[in-house]
């Protein structure tokens, strides 16, 4: 199996790059720092004749990358109630391979396992963040994904994720199980 944790996080060393390094712990996996690759938005040609333009960035190289892997771990804090900027222009620029003749992607997507892992502090992230955890479920149901698990954690100052021991233990259950998978 294939395994992919795509960082969403503006910083290094933070509290779900803390949570997802736990759970791989020891786990052959790629991963990747949305904030280190160029990615540009794109304005929505959907429905232009012709479709989208290209963007000249790092976007399509990491996309076909990305479409290799069997599992995902989607990692984001939790920022103003919803993914990080950096993960949003990720997945905002599905629209544009939605219509891309080299590959069927919906089709490329199906099956696919996500985890997703987030972490906030105020009002308390349990609460907070089921938003963010309802968007990737809707996200997997559209594309046929398999939507496993997540982790919400609290924490703000990078490692305060260390007091929350019940993200801790179920990172921890993440890593036993994906050790096993085959």
């Amino acid at each position: 199996m294939k395994i992919m944790a795509l960082l969403g996080s503006s910083r290094r060393d933070g509290n779900t790059e803390y949570l997802v390094n736990k759970a791989l712990e020891g786990i052959k996996h790629t991963e990747t720092y949305l904030r280190e690759k160029q990615i540009e938005p794109i304005i929505d040609q959907r429905h232009v004749p012709g479709g989208f333009d290209k963007v000249e960035d790092e976007y399509e190289t990491l996309f076909f990358e990305f479409l290799e892997q069997d599992i995902i771990i989607f990692v984001t804090p939790l920022y103003w109630f919803g993914m990080s900027a950096q993960m949003k222009a990720f997945i905002d620029r599905w629209s544009q391979y939605m219509q891309d003749k080299r590959i069927n992607f919906k089709e490329a997507m199906k099956g696919k396992k996500i985890y997703v892992i987030t972490a906030g502090e105020n009002p308390h992230p349990r609460t907070a963040a089921l938003p963010l955890i309802l968007q990737f479920q809707a996200i997997c149901e559209y594309m046929g994904m398999d939507f496993a698990d997540y982790i919400i954690a609290k924490g703000n100052k990078p490692k305060e994720v260390v007091q929350d021991t019940m993200a801790l233990a179920k990172a921890s259950l993440w890593n036993e199980e994906l050790k096993n998978t085959k």
